[in-house]
């Protein structure tokens, strides 16, 4: 499928790895104009070398950013200040016990979650309804949802994206520019594989043992009862951000293995 997103100008957050890269792999070579982004110089070009290699497109750059520093942000808007594709996907999680979530916590988790993503929609969603096209997708999770006791912290930002994402798409009435949410349930991305090879080591059982263990125990709800792939989430926003999906807007896409039970 064409999806015609060939020179449109991509910016995708946090896209050295995981669910990010994939994403701007999958744009990338859909022929889209992508720029990568992340905190170390080493991280980004190196992400940009193997998004060039694998796709065969050379409208590929990098960025740096701290999502923790408005200042940081600032800058990045001043060096590219327009793009056609907006995709908040940087993101931090740790399971924490409750009691245990510092104020200092909280706060870091909103800024770089949340706050993120306003920061650089404000920038550039003007500008899109001025060009009368865009697309804005907020990577969310089935946890905004579904509420884990063990990251509440984690939890209440992606709740807060949906709340971000549906009041632009509100904002958009008439125009060819839409914001959207997706809704990953749990994927192998770099950080999940770190976490689950601790498991392994730590109880003394293969990674697949873990991984059944976790389908069995903290997310039984799951349907496909394993971790989703990178490109799967990626496969969602790449068609989502193209021209083809102009009638899917204020939307919150699931693309979470079936883990949540509810229809809507």
């Amino acid at each position: 499928m064409e999806l015609q997103l060939k020179n449109k100008k991509a910016l995708v957050t946090g896209s050295t790895a995981g669910i990010g890269f994939a994403i701007a792999l999958n744009l990338a070579k859909e022929g889209a104009e992508v720029i990568v982004n992340g905190r170390t110089t080493v991280r980004v070009e190196a992400a940009v070398a193997q998004i060039k290699t694998e796709s065969g497109n050379d409208q590929v750059t990098g960025i740096l950013a701290d999502f923790r520093s408005a200042e940081s942000l600032k800058q990045l808007i001043t060096q590219l200040p327009e793009v056609d594709i907006l995709v908040n996907n940087v993101s931090i999680f740790e399971p924490k016990a409750f009691a245990d979530i510092t104020d200092e916590d909280w706060l870091r988790f909103y800024e770089i979650n949340v706050l993120s993503g306003i920061r650089l929609s404000r920038a550039y969603f003007g500008k899109m309804l001025k060009n009368g096209w865009g697309r804005i997708i907020f990577i969310s999770s089935e946890s905004a949802v579904q509420i884990p006791e063990e990251m509440i912290h984690y939890g209440m930002t992606k709740t807060a994206q949906l709340a971000v994402a549906r009041g632009l798409a509100e904002m958009t009435k008439g125009t060819a520019v839409t914001v959207n949410a997706v809704l990953p349930g749990p994927t192998f991305s770099e950080g999940v594989e770190g976490f689950i090879e601790n498991l392994a080591k730590d109880q003394n059982k293969t990674t697949a043992e873990v991984e059944s263990d976790f389908f069995k125990t903290i997310r039984p709800t799951s349907i496909i009862q394993r971790f989703l792939s990178t490109n799967e989430v990626a496969n969602m926003v790449t068609y989502l951000v193209s021209p083809l999906a102009s009638a899917t807007n204020g939307a919150a896409i699931r693309a979470e293995g079936g883990l949540l039970k509810g229809i809507l």
